[in-house]
């Protein structure tokens, strides 16, 4: 069975960070630490509460790490920066320097250095314990914002640098706010329409059909009695709407490869129409996913076998 992101044991209380601190720059931003990454900051005592308030808008990543004990551990918060750098605001990375600021590492009761702590909507889940590769670490945080899409999480950080390389000020990409603040305000419908322009005006845009994808899910899945869809899938395997259905429902639920075998299971009973009908949900299902996740190469070969 899948988890869901972020299910990792042993959740860290980070409420007593959150004392009074000063007040944030216009846009509700913490202020720029001077690293030089457009999605990175040095976090202390005084903007910690600003920091783990942005994870209400996308997932934070707490880095701790000791330049003058652990070399290797701030080698790891300095590739974390700029692989959340490449993922454009899905993540902000928060750099912690525990000789600089021990309290906060004491608050999340760091048990040793590296460590990354995951903070989504106030919540903290343990993330990284070792220091690992770049390229292990573009990995795994690639597969958690692939997690995030699929469960309909698609929001973005601003950039904490605002100005460019060449000294222009730097323009945020506005291309996923107005879908976005649809969804922030629950108007599922608009943001599937504004995630269909997107689509419509540049279709290689994967992460646009992602979002269209996912806000169907949630177009189609709204107002539904989740115990009365499960029973009548249940009751009746052969009714391609209620499997559908439940699928959406799995995925919503995080349970991504349960809606994956449940609809490869469909395409595998099924023909005509009804094969067409659960073949093409299941297919815009892994685009909500991304081609890229491992769990949707398994389900297309499975797929592949459920149809010929």
């Amino acid at each position: 069975m899948t988890q869901q992101p972020f299910s990792r044991p042993g959740a860290i209380d980070l409420s007593a960070l959150k004392a009074p601190a000063p007040s944030a720059p216009a846009g509700g931003a913490p202020a720029s630490s001077g690293s030089g990454h457009s999605y990175a900051i040095e976090v202390d005592e005084a903007n910690v509460q600003q920091v783990v308030e942005a994870s209400m808008t996308a997932p934070v990543l707490l880095a701790f790490h000791s330049p003058s004990r652990m070399p290797e551990s701030s080698q790891l918060a300095a590739d974390l920066a700029v692989v959340g750098d490449e993922l454009e605001g899905r993540v902000l990375v928060g750099l912690v320097d525990v000789d600089a600021a021990p309290q906060i590492a004491q608050m999340v009761q760091v048990p040793s250095i590296p460590f990354v702590v995951a903070i989504i909507d106030g919540r903290p889940q343990p993330l990284l314990q070792d220091a690992v590769p770049i390229d292990s670490l573009r990995q795994m945080l690639q597969q958690v914002v692939q997690q995030l899409t699929a469960a309909g999480m698609t929001g973005r950080h601003q950039p904490r640098h605002p100005q460019a390389a060449d000294g222009e000020e730097e323009v945020v990409d506005p291309r996923y706010a107005a879908a976005q603040d649809a969804l922030g305000s629950g108007d599922v419908d608009a943001a599937v329409a504004e995630y269909e322009k997107l689509v419509a005006a540049n279709p290689a845009d994967t992460e646009a059909a992602a979002g269209l994808a996912m806000a169907k899910v949630l177009q189609r899945t709204r107002g539904v009695d989740l115990h009365a869809a499960r029973a009548a899938a249940a009751a009746d395997p052969a009714d391609v709407d209620a499997q559908t259905l439940c699928a959406d429902l799995d995925m919503l639920g995080g349970h991504v490869e349960d809606a994956f075998n449940r609809l490869v299971d469909v395409v595998r009973r099924t023909a005509g129409d009804d094969r067409t009908k659960a073949r093409e949900h299941l297919l815009a299902l892994f685009a909500a996913v991304g081609n890229d996740d491992p769990r949707v190469l398994r389900g297309r070969q499975n797929l592949a076998s459920a149809l010929f």
